[in-house]
């Protein structure tokens, strides 16, 4: 594993995400995410998973620079899917995923913290979607879970605004379940995690079924749509320029192409 690792220990596996300085969700550490579930999965020792980021953030986004690499709509769109997909598989496994976000969850990072099952958070960690700041959209479902969690008027404003609220902000708008002081927040983690192993496995999983049955079909239309979008405007004249101004660290000069 070049970008996770894992480890297990009193039926918790911990997955600790690997890519400094911003720990940027590239489609290698994704992969290596999958990889990883797959290990865990069949794994009858292993009753709840904590995730976390190693260093200043959770996770700080998408990897931008590897944006510059794809020069087809169909390419961003077969990796919206691909990440759409993950996060899916991760909301519907079998055992509790448990974030434990300190720092930074942005963008692809705040769309990995929401297929989770449980988020606990840093008071002052950050949690948005800043793809319009960038002239992009979200295209891991971001733009279909942050409804559901927040409202989407709340969605609406953190969208087209591209700001990011507090970890507080968050355990009050319905986006986290808890905010402790950011030296506590893992400890918290694993302790609520130790509690969740104490369950029966086959009742957790079928509580984790049926909460899934609070999807709609509408939902899984919103994730097509969003993929498909999320290609279309990668290509866009005002997404290159956005991306452009990220890697220049300037302001970017949208035109509406």
């Amino acid at each position: 594993m070049e970008y996770l690792k894992w480890s297990s220990e009193s039926n918790i596996a911990t997955i600790t995400i690997q890519r400094p300085p911003a720990n940027a969700l590239s489609s290698g550490l994704l992969r290596e995410l999958s990889e990883v579930l797959d290990e865990i999965e069949p794994n009858h020792e292993i009753r709840v998973i904590v995730i976390h980021g190693e260093g200043r953030f959770f996770s700080a986004g998408a990897d931008i620079k590897e944006f510059t690499t794809i020069t087809s709509s169909e390419g961003f769109a077969n990796l919206g899917k691909f990440g759409q997909d993950l996060f899916d598989r991760m909301e519907k496994f079998p055992k509790p995923i448990i974030a434990a976000i300190h720092g930074a969850a942005l963008g692809g990072g705040l769309e990995l913290a929401m297929a989770c099952h449980i988020r606990y958070v840093s008071e002052t960690a950050k949690l948005g979607l800043p793809e319009l700041q960038l002239g992009l959209i979200p295209g891991f479902a971001g733009t279909q879970r942050l409804p559901k969690y927040v409202g989407v008027a709340r969605a609406a404003e953190m969208l087209f605004t591209s700001e990011p609220i507090t970890g507080l902000e968050a355990v009050q708008y319905g986006l986290a379940n808890h905010a402790f002081p950011e030296n506590e927040v893992l400890d918290q983690a694993y302790k609520l995690a130790k509690k969740v192993a104490k369950k029966s496995p086959g009742s957790i999983s079928a509580a984790i079924q049926l909460l899934n049955y609070a999807k709609t079909e509408e939902f899984y239309e919103g994730t097509k749509k969003e993929a498909e979008l999320f290609g279309e405007v990668f290509v866009s004249a005002d997404a290159k320029e956005g991306i452009q101004a990220f890697i220049e660290k300037r302001e970017p000069h949208f035109k509406g192409e």
